[in-house]
């Protein structure tokens, strides 16, 4: 294995965190500050309890979860295409270091930049709510798989993308919805049963509810189940990503 190939890479992307800092991690934090504010005050004047979770505490491993899905898909999208879009990718083909090396560059940088990002606003919330976190060993198992899965979905889209506006399709009308229809901030059992089965098919549903099991020990659904629907992802963000590779798609042709 070639680790000063996948080193030049890794601290390349991660140099390029310290000249975007307000947008790559100031902003990410005050947005997700504005949602303990607004709904920890607007909506927990309502709702006291969930599950006996105080509402604001109940919340943060969804906002956790949005802001490491959408952190971890951006970075890696936009690492990946913007080589593409100057040409500087072909020569990066051309160098000594094997497709997998090139994929542990990027996507480990991504996951990087996000975890740090996660454990910023896991500290900004100690300052708006109370928080417990009972299994912490489980929550770090999460952060670090939802961080990688995703990272290597954005690193996906980054090459799927043909142009600046497709990187923003998939992460705008399809995760975001899907995070906040996954029990960000409700439990789905405040649901009427119907909608209930619909959001099972929801698949940010089990990434969230195993997460917040890790905090309070309540879960929507069980959380071996969770961890085998983070499992099952990663395996084909795997196989999509060997795919490409081996086939060349939107990279050499």
């Amino acid at each position: 294995m070639n680790l000063q190939g996948i080193l030049a890479i890794y601290r390349y992307e991660m140099a390029r965190t310290k000249r975007t800092v307000l947008q790559s991690v100031v902003s990410p934090v005050v947005s997700t500050s504005l949602y303990f504010v607004v709904f920890g005050s607007a909506i927990g004047s309502r709702i006291q309890e969930i599950d006996g979770v105080p509402y604001g505490a109940f919340i943060v491993p969804g906002l956790l979860m949005l802001t490491l899905m959408m952190q971890s898909l951006s970075n890696a999208s936009f690492a990946i295409y913007f080589p593409k879009f100057i040409g500087t990718i072909f020569e990066m083909l051309s160098a000594p270091v094997s497709f997998y090396e090139i994929v542990i560059g990027y996507v480990g940088a991504a996951a990087t930049k996000s975890l740090i990002l996660g454990a910023i606003i896991l500290l900004t919330a100690w300052c708006f709510v109370p928080l417990r976190i009972e299994y912490p060993v489980v929550m770090l198992l999460f952060l670090v798989l939802t961080a990688v899965t995703f990272s290597l979905f954005g690193f996906l889209i980054g090459i799927w993308a043909d142009n600046f506006e497709k990187l923003q399709v998939i992460p705008l009308l399809v995760v975001t919805p899907m995070v906040f229809l996954g029990g960000s901030f409700y439990s789905i059992d405040m649901l009427p049963e119907f909608w209930q089965t619909v959001s099972l098919f929801n698949p940010v549903l089990y990434l969230i509810s195993g997460f917040r099991w890790s905090f309070y020990g309540i879960a929507d659904v069980n959380v071996w189940i969770s961890l085998g629907a983070i499992a099952l992802f990663l395996g084909l963000c795997l196989l999509a990503t060997w795919w490409i590779f081996k086939t060349g798609y939107r990279i050499k042709k």
